[in-house]
């Protein structure tokens, strides 16, 4: 297995790297931070993981450059894409900017869906190809201040589903991981005392509980497409919970 996982090297991301490489995967990972990327490198190699990491050394944003850098690098060889990198902007609607919007479409929309395109014919030549999104469960369900952000992984569950449809014939599958609130920097703004409340498991998560990201990528769940899995403690199957009176303090101050 050949996997490309970006933002790989905080939260969700990096721990789906490190969860590929022990099953034996050859893992490439990208971020924008150079530094950060060389100090997690050198983490890898002290836990004896360096045989199956390669590195996709991007300081652009633009997917084509990932491509034409990675590319090279795995020698056109790729059967897994998890779709990771992302950014939110919290704000009420009627505080969000023009380029508020456009920063959270082009991360968690464009960006994923041009490299899903990009890696199309590499992973149909490998016979078993497997994209996974990393959504929300902000895209299934209103959540306050979020609401550019839960457009962005609204639209991300339905690329799932066109996509698992249009590129079944080429033994691709495309799922969703939608995880409700993990500690992850992206989520420094929450409240956590408040949400474990009303968390059905009475926790949030860590990255390394999101184990369903490299579960999608493995021969195991090859009957397994199309699909938008939250990874949510219970959160969703309870309802929407206090978030009818949307004064709720989800968000620290």
């Amino acid at each position: 297995m050949t996997a490309l996982v970006t933002g790989g090297t905080r939260g969700i991301g990096y721990a789906t790297v490190g969860e590929l490489a022990t099953l034996g995967a050859v893992v490439h990972t990208c971020s924008r931070n150079h530094t950060e990327l060389n100090e997690k490198l050198q983490e890898w190699q002290s836990k004896g993981l360096s045989d199956w990491f390669g590195l996709t050394f991007l300081a652009e944003s633009k997917e084509r450059s990932l491509w034409r850098l990675s590319s090279s690098v795995f020698d056109g060889k790729l059967s897994i894409l998890v779709n990771n990198a992302g950014t939110t902007i919290i704000k009420p609607c009627e505080e969000q900017t023009l380029e508020d919007y456009t920063t959270v479409m082009i991360t968690n929309v464009e960006a994923p869906y041009h490299l899903s395109q990009l890696a199309h014919p590499f992973l149909k030549a490998s016979g078993n190809g497997s994209i996974v999104f990393i959504s929300s469960v902000a895209g299934s369900m209103a959540l306050p201040r979020l609401s550019a952000y839960s457009a962005s992984k609204g639209a991300i569950n339905q690329i799932t589903k066109s996509l698992a449809c249009e590129w079944a014939k080429d033994n691709i599958r495309i799922n969703t991981v939608s995880p409700w609130a993990v500690r992850t920097s992206i989520t420094k703004p929450v409240n956590y005392l408040h949400l474990n409340k009303w968390n059905g498991n009475a926790e949030d998560s860590e990255p390394e509980e999101i184990s369903m990201v490299a579960f999608l990528c493995l021969p195991a769940a090859s009957y397994i497409t199309g699909q938008v899995i939250c990874v949510d403690g219970g959160y969703t199957a309870g309802g929407c919970w206090p978030f009818q009176n949307f004064s709720f303090n989800l968000f620290n101050p």
